[in-house]
């Protein structure tokens, strides 16, 4: 009997860790360190993949003037879109008004919340100090700023032994990635059994209509924004929601971006994004295109407002938008980023703070909502990035892959020969060099001849 995809172990873990925590919420509770452990070893993923995907796919592009033309265009792209799923979380916000008749209490306490960051702050965290540390602490911004500059240094130097050890770390991500990914059906099911045994069903009863704006904003994004960008950039969607979807469920049980990263690289690539694209506009995207998180900002902000009885003007509300533009990028690693930011945000506007307390009650069922969009928006972002560059390849077949990375596993272990198989398929796209490194290599001509069909031409 052929067992269930990845995507329907998820979706029954999600049920069954419902069922538990709803049931027998002391059992759920107490296996929550299962999603603990789920979390930790997909965190030890992401530093070595993200860091040799960036360099593989970066010393393949054909210059820095390739490299300067994508962040342009991934800049321009993010700041449209979030700028969108903000003025949705507005509208949605003053039509529905959910923060009228909330009684505000004053004396409630917001608990241990980390200062707001400067915008100076931000410009000198972006680079590290030592990339062991940053990778230490899953510091996704800083790992890109030090792969980028070292992914520029091996294509200058010709580093040709830099790139090949890069290439098979990545292969060799993939396929743990593979074997973690078993884990997640039991990693879900522990998370959502924690989630509902510590909460309770009952937990979107307090402030329903909060949590049901939210659901509806993002939907409105998803079907006014995301699909007509998807549309007119001709991305196959039916192959794209079979990719996403796994990336998806991931991140809306686990209510972690990170989680989902390893399987969104590798679906992403499936479908026919580049590496070189995909590696770049991923990590990039969980910095600066966070569009489920900036709509709730939006969202939750006016609510606070609502609450309070304090009546903003649209003037207020459009310079709280452009203020939200600026302070929703860059703290992706502070803990609990999003109430950092609606904390800061409602100083600056002189809102009280025991809204984010009031918040804190449904914060982790609409962080679910939140950071699945975020996991959405960005694989959509780097197939429309691939499409702008002209390199989405439409003739990909992603049905013998819709296993993801554990796909690779599979594969390599059925057939014969299949290890040489996968390894081609995880090669990440690397543009050759030029002559003189052909030349000055002192290796056998058997290598020579391999590392060249492993180079595809620009």
């Amino acid at each position: 009997m052929k067992a269930p995809s990845l995507t329907l172990q998820i979706f029954i873990g999600l049920v069954v860790g419902v069922a538990i925590g709803a049931l027998f919420p002391q059992v759920g509770t107490a296996i929550q360190p299962g999603a603990t452990i789920f979390i930790h070893l997909i965190k030890t993923i992401i530093a070595p993949l993200v860091f040799a995907t960036l360099v593989v796919g970066i010393a393949g592009m054909e210059s820095a003037h390739s490299l300067g033309r994508l962040s342009f265009k991934c800049f321009l792209y993010f700041e449209v879109v979030t700028t969108f799923a903000l003025a949705i979380g507005l509208l949605l916000v003053n039509l529905i008004k959910p923060g009228v008749g909330v009684q505000l209490d004053a004396a409630a306490t917001v608990g241990e919340i980390a200062k707001q960051p400067s915008v100076s702050d931000l410009i000198v965290h972006i680079f590290p100090t030592s990339v062991i540390d940053s990778m230490a602490r899953g510091d996704v911004l800083q790992i890109v700023v030090f792969s980028i500059i070292f992914a520029l240094a091996v294509s200058a130097t010709k580093a040709t032994m830099i790139l090949e050890l890069c290439q098979s770390l990545a292969d060799v991500m993939f396929k743990y990635t593979g074997y973690v990914m078993k884990f997640a059906p039991i990693g879900v099911a522990c998370a959502m059994a924690a989630t509902v045994g510590e909460h309770g069903l009952g937990v979107l009863a307090k402030l329903a209509q909060l949590v049901g704006t939210l659901y509806l904003a993002l939907f409105v994004f998803i079907a006014c924004v995301l699909l007509p960008i998807a549309i007119v950039a001709k991305i196959p969607l039916s192959k794209f929601v079979r990719a996403v979807k796994e990336p998806f469920f991931i991140a809306f049980s686990t209510t972690s971006s990170e989680a989902a990263l390893p399987k969104a690289l590798t679906a992403m690539e499936h479908i026919g994004v580049p590496k070189k694209i995909v590696s770049f506009v991923l990590p990039l995207g969980y910095t600066f295109n966070l569009d489920g998180t900036t709509l709730y900002l939006s969202l939750a902000s006016v609510f606070v407002a609502q609450a309070a009885g304090v009546n903003l003007t649209i003037e207020q509300q459009v310079l709280m938008m452009l203020t939200l533009m600026l302070t929703s990028k860059g703290v992706a690693a502070v803990p609990r980023a999003s109430l950092v930011i609606l904390a800061g945000t409602l100083s600056s506007f002189n809102l009280p703070l025991a809204g984010v307390a009031l918040i804190l009650g449904v914060d982790t069922i609409m962080d679910m909502a939140r950071t699945s969009v975020n996991v959405l928006g960005n694989c959509l972002a780097s197939c429309v990035l691939a499409r702008w560059e002209g390199e989405f390849d439409d003739n990909k077949d992603d049905t013998k892959h819709s296993g993801g990375a554990s796909a690779h596993a599979h594969t390599a272990e059925a057939e014969p020969g299949a290890e040489h198989s996968a390894g081609t398929q995880a090669q990440l796209p690397v543009h050759p060099v030029s002559s003189e490194i052909k030349s000055g290599q002192h290796q056998s001509t058997e290598r020579s001849l391999d590392l060249e069909a492993s180079l595809p031409h620009c």
